[in-house]
């Protein structure tokens, strides 16, 4: 059976391939028949499944996070392609390359990691340099930071992403440190570099990105302060103040009560890692939608629930 990728298939396909199941639902429709709502995904992308006819049983032969094989027939529903499914049975694991279902940073993670160590040789303060190096010289820090998403489903959402965001952000940040005054750059690069390094452990990622347990009982910004904490423990007279200030980075950085930040910005270095880091995720997100529809004749992406909007992609090269 040679494997159908999920971008490409069309309306009218008929399918019978594997897929991992991203999420499940046994939902019941307004006449009260049961059916099985699945999103499925593999390397290239996502798509959503119904299985109507005897949803209950179908439900009963797989979990979430499991392999699939299925027979069906793809459909358009609100301008929406989704695989209507005849069959469908779990699939042996042993029998797939995992990576064939994740998505994954087409950079080198290896050369992006050895830059963002680069940057961390340049903090001059001595403080915040041994802070930095502690935390990456833990090897499963170091080998989940260089493979973690950067979220579930917002923005750099691939294998990679974590670190991949990250630099993208110390790059902004030692721009525009130059360009103001009176920033401490060894501060906001040492928060910018750990903005998100709770989402190591706020995520999951063998399989279809999800919250673990602690993710979603804590979350990966208090993750992150309490792992800076538990490092600056160890450095002998690391000053009270720079550690306040570096921990009310991490805490403030989402911006807003409402989106999670316990604290919003109150310091300088603050406000320019949370402006710095949004739009570092915005632009990610709406340029991955872009590439997601660059194939489609419209001048225009569908509709983005984030920013409730429609994006504008110019003109295309179909007829």
């Amino acid at each position: 059976m040679e494997r159908v990728r999920i971008d490409q298939i069309k309306e009218k396909d008929l399918i019978e391939s594997v897929f991992l199941v991203k999420s499940k639902n046994l939902a019941v429709a307004k006449s009260g028949k049961p059916y099985l709502n699945l999103v499925l995904m593999d390397r290239s992308g996502e798509i959503e499944a119904k299985v109507w006819d005897e949803a209950e049983e179908a439900s009963r032969l797989f979990d979430q996070n499991d392999f699939i094989k299925l027979r069906g027939k793809v459909t358009s529903y609100q301008g929406q392609l989704q695989i209507v499914i005849s069959q469908v049975k779990r699939y042996d694991e042993e029998k797939v390359e995992i990576k064939e279902f994740q998505p994954a940073t087409e950079r080198d993670t290896e050369v992006m990691f050895q830059e963002l160590m680069e940057m961390v040789d340049q903090v001059k303060d001595q403080h915040l340099k041994r802070l930095l190096n502690l935390i990456f010289e833990e090897e499963r820090v170091a080998k989940l930071f260089k493979i973690a998403p950067a979220a579930k489903s917002m923005h750099h959402v691939y294998l990679g992403g974590l670190l991949e965001h990250t630099l993208s952000v110390a790059r902004l940040i030692l721009l525009v440190s130059r360009h103001y005054q009176n920033i401490n750059q060894d501060l906001l690069l040492a928060g910018g570099i750990l903005h998100d390094i709770g989402k190591v452990y706020e995520l999951t990622y063998d399989r279809a990105f999800d919250y673990s347990d602690r993710g979603k009982l804590i979350g990966h910004i208090i993750i992150g302060a309490e792992l800076i904490e538990e490092k600056i423990r160890n450095i002998p007279d690391f000053p009270t103040e720079l550690a306040m200030l570096l921990k009310h980075m991490i805490l403030s950085h989402h911006g807003e009560y409402e989106y999670g930040s316990p604290k919003r910005p109150k310091t300088v270095e603050a406000i320019i890692l949370h402006y710095l880091e949004d739009m570092d995720s915005k632009v990610s997100s709406v340029q991955s939608l872009i590439k997601k529809e660059g194939e489609t004749k419209s001048k225009w992406t569908s509709y983005h629930r984030l920013y409730d909007r429609y994006i504008y992609k110019g003109e295309t090269n179909n007829d």
